[in-house]
């Protein structure tokens, strides 16, 4: 683990730096880095795989501009997980190697890398399109969650879609701003279309979106849910101590984890890290971390 990396937020420049360093560590037989795709802005979407590329578990983390803690929390992860293979050690007596051979894992630590930059940088994260995020804000991103077009990649997936779109009229969203408004078309936003481009060509088995914050675990999404999908929540709850419970409101559709389960009947869980009010700040890494590592590595042994 590089402590410097994780006393600082992400920019992009250092995600970009962070996800280099793994190349150093990689055997190629067993793992990579690779892009999945590009952002609105340009910025590259990118992929770790560890592991099984024939039956894997998918991280996907930095959904949302502000919760780039999330980001951190699976970084933080694939270090733990690089040092444990290299030095042939468990961690939290786990195998990680074998287990991994049998059940690979592929981490996008970054899926909105152009929210997150303007979250961070204000207008400024969003070059070239300064004037629009400005207006979009009102010059205030302290709560930016979308992409730098004004759309929230997690109502903008192929579940519910009308319904999510009656939700955000019902609340008064009706165009792009900093969060909520899912676009008017599902898959409209190039992050989005990258991730379901991935999923559908790749043995997925499981699906496990980060977010922040709540403490809670979301596993269900309508009559798709897989019959193992309440055993695999219970075993996440009582490995973190995070509740399970449903999404309300506009969060009930459109989202990542409810297009993975209406789309392909396979588990996808949405796991809300923290507690506290959005972006939690860069002290809660560790304890969070510390709360979650059992958590983590049950969803890939599950």
């Amino acid at each position: 683990m590089e402590p410097s990396f994780y006393t600082l937020a992400p920019t992009f420049p250092r995600i970009r730096e962070k996800v280099r360093t793994y190349q150093f560590l990689l055997d190629p037989r067993w793992s990579s880095v690779f892009p999945i795709g590009r952002s609105l802005l340009g910025r590259g979407l990118y992929a770790v795989r560890l592991g099984n590329p024939k039956r894997f578990s998918l991280f996907v983390g930095g959904v949302h501009g502000q919760e780039w803690l999330t980001s951190l929390l699976l970084f933080r992860f694939l270090d733990d997980l690089f040092f444990s293979i290299a030095q042939n050690r468990p961690l939290a007596e786990i195998p990680v190697k074998k287990a991994l051979d049998r059940q690979g894992l592929v981490v996008i630590p970054a899926l909105n890398p152009d929210g997150i930059c303007i979250a961070l940088e204000g207008a400024a994260g969003a070059p070239g399109r300064e004037e629009q995020v400005t207006e979009l804000s009102g010059g205030d991103f302290s709560s930016w969650q979308a992409n730098a077009r004004g759309i929230d990649l997690n109502h903008n997936f192929d579940a519910g879609f009308a319904l999510c779109k009656q939700s955000e009229r019902e609340a008064g969203i009706f165009g792009p701003g900093p969060g909520k408004y899912g676009g008017e078309a599902p898959e409209s936003e190039p992050e989005t279309r990258a991730i379901c481009r991935f999923i559908r060509t790749q043995p997925v088995r499981q699906l496990y979106a980060f977010h922040s914050q709540g403490e809670e675990i979301y596993y269900r999404y309508g009559e798709n849910t897989p019959a193992r999908s309440p055993l695999i929540a219970q075993v996440l709850s009582l490995s973190s101590g995070y509740t399970l419970a449903d999404p309300t409101g506009t969060a009930s559709h459109g989202g990542l984890k409810d297009w993975f389960i209406e789309a392909f009947g396979r588990p996808g869980f949405t796991i809300e890290i923290g507690r506290g009010k959005n972006p939690l700040p860069i002290s809660e890494l560790e304890p969070i971390y510390a709360r979650l590592i059992e958590m983590l590595l049950a969803a890939i042994l599950l």
